[in-house]
């Protein structure tokens, strides 16, 4: 990440992110259980990590690009960036793509000589790299208050929020390189993934809230049906930063 910064000329802080164990006790049970299933612990610190992030764009009182540690990023990130600063009633833009198909506006705002911004009504992709207003991360936060999730997926379902997508897309997660055509030379192994999920049933009230979830999409789909589409975002190989290296010893 230090590298891609570096060749993109672009300043950055790194937040420590929050461990399992760091996490562990922050909230209660109930907390911890108010999202579709039960989260693994290292989920729950992947979402305080964002939490973190989000704190700090308000903190700021300006927009901030938040990146995970295994985003690949556009060399043209350096221009949108700076095309984002005279953007107004904006909370929130995706770098962003994942191979899944978006709900996403037909009209597009230009954003750079060669890209684009699309009202974006449904997110399917991860929380890798996005810009967020003090405005959005204000939204969040309420959310983050009383109910935990994968950051991704709060996300997703922060409807509320005023989303844009970029396209072409800026950015991709290493595991994604190879189905983009995007060469990076680096493989990588989700710590997230492997953690051990939480010991707590599914019960009844997770099902219903996965059911509620899925009922609130389809009505994003049909609110958007006449002005938006449900499709793949494009993103062109030839933009990307290429060269990580294995950390130097």
């Amino acid at each position: 990440m230090a590298q891609q910064m570096d060749a993109l000329g672009l300043s950055y802080e790194r937040l420590e992110a929050v461990t399992p164990d760091a996490q562990s006790g922050s909230h209660n049970a109930a907390y911890w259980a108010s999202w579709q299933r039960p989260l693994k612990e290292t989920e729950k610190a992947c979402f305080l990590s964002h939490v973190a992030a989000w704190e700090r764009v308000a903190a700021l009182e300006e927009p901030a690009l938040i990146l995970e540690d295994d985003v690949v990023l556009s060399r043209a990130t350096q221009v949108l960036l700076k095309s984002c600063r005279g953007l107004v009633d904006v909370d929130h833009l995706t770098l962003e793509v994942r191979q899944r198909r978006k709900i996403v506006a037909k009209d597009a705002q230009p954003l750079t000589d060669d890209h684009v911004m699309r009202r974006l009504y449904q997110d399917r992709s991860g929380a890798a790299a996005y810009v967020l207003w003090p405005s959005g991360a204000a939204k969040l936060l309420q959310r983050a208050k009383t109910q935990a999730a994968l950051a991704d997926a709060m996300i997703c379902g922060a409807y509320e929020l005023k989303s844009y997508q970029v396209e072409p897309a800026c950015a991709i997660q290493i595991d994604q390189a190879e189905a983009y055509g995007v060469a990076v030379g680096l493989k990588t192994h989700s710590l997230i993934g492997a953690g051990v999920p939480t010991r707590q049933p599914t019960t009844a009230r997770f099902k219903l809230r996965r059911i509620a979830a899925q009922l609130r999409m389809g009505m994003q789909a049909l609110l958007h049906a006449v002005d938006a589409e449900r499709r793949e975002i494009s993103l062109s190989p030839a933009e990307f930063y290429t060269a990580p290296q294995e950390p130097r010893r």
